[in-house]
């Protein structure tokens, strides 16, 4: 299992140089790959793209920008143009978001998502590959062309955690990105659905990128009620509460990866087991020195690297 930096969720740098900063500070100290959210701060491609000026190596994964406020020929230039800015390093993972975000504020309908999803991939994917697009939809219509960037297409990665979206993610993307799913979703819900679409369709067995908050402590107490204060928001959203309910989790708290550093490895290592890929690790402070408690989980996470 791949293990990559998480920011967007908690732990960015409040300025956009900042968090460029942290792309680099990420491959110097040898994590794999370096995520960012789509939310309400710093356009997420924007980051990747300058961040390719300072790294040479390490893979940049959104995780994930939302498809409902961007027209897919728009992402499409997006993302190709990010392409070329990181050498090639760009994983592009897109997600429907939540009902209440669409339609509360953005002003959108969520009706069909599945649907919507569908014809956004068909349209986006065809203009990742080929700089072309003629299709007309329920959801989407678009004709014309772009100007591909670069010849090599990003990886594109689907969040999903509905059956129909994680079949639709295994046969026509390379995988999933998940959040809020512990190793029982993954090992009974997520992985078998996804890698048997994977398989139906004569697709590379899909990546299973599975973003968790992640904090190393002795006071395991003071760790969950951590976490409870900064993800509680998470389960009420519908989707994630229902892989909390396939957890048997009351709330995110309990799906996040708390304790020292020999029970920190088993927990990665259970997710490992389970099928996840790579791990995208949203690191959260515990006690009253943030620095120290942040220091210290990604000195563990360091050491992991290649051997989980």
């Amino acid at each position: 299992m791949r293990i990559g930096l998480f920011i967007g969720t908690i732990g960015a740098a409040t300025t956009l140089q900042g968090q460029v900063q942290q792309s680099a500070e990420a491959e110097a100290d040898g994590f794999e790959s370096f995520w960012t959210a789509q939310v309400a701060g710093i356009d997420a491609l924007t980051l990747l793209a300058l961040s390719g000026g300072v790294t040479k190596s390490i893979e940049m994964g959104t995780a994930v920008v939302p498809t409902y406020p961007r027209h897919p020929m728009a992402l499409a230039q997006q993302a190709l143009t990010t392409q070329a800015a990181t050498g090639g390093r760009l994983l592009l993972g897109i997600g429907l978001s939540h009902r209440p975000v669409v339609e509360d504020r953005w002003g959108m309908s969520f009706h069909a998502p599945a649907g919507h999803m569908d014809e956004y991939l068909t349209i986006l994917q065809s203009l990742l590959t080929t700089g072309s697009v003629d299709f007309h939809g329920e959801h989407y219509s678009a004709s014309g062309e772009i100007a591909r960037m670069t010849d090599t297409p990003p990886s594109v990665c689907v969040a999903a955690l509905a059956p129909r979206m994680l079949r639709m993610a295994g046969s026509r993307a390379d995988g999933t990105i998940t959040w809020m799913a512990g190793p029982r979703t993954l090992e009974t819900h997520i992985v078998p659905r996804i890698s048997s679409a994977a398989e139906d369709a004569g697709r590379p067995a899909p990546r299973v990128c599975v973003g968790l908050p992640i904090a190393v402590t002795d006071n395991t107490q003071a760790g969950f009620e951590a976490a409870a204060g900064h993800f509680q928001r998470y389960g009420t959203l519908p989707s994630y509460r229902r892989m909390l309910d396939i957890e048997g989790a009351e709330s995110p708290a309990e799906v996040a990866i708390i304790g020292n550093e020999a029970e920190v490895e088993d927990r990665l290592k259970a997710l490992s087991s389970a099928g996840a890929t790579e791990f995208l690790a949203s690191i959260f402070p515990v006690g009253d020195d943030e620095d120290a408690s942040v220091a210290r989980t990604r000195e563990l996470l360091k050491s992991l690297i290649g051997r989980v």
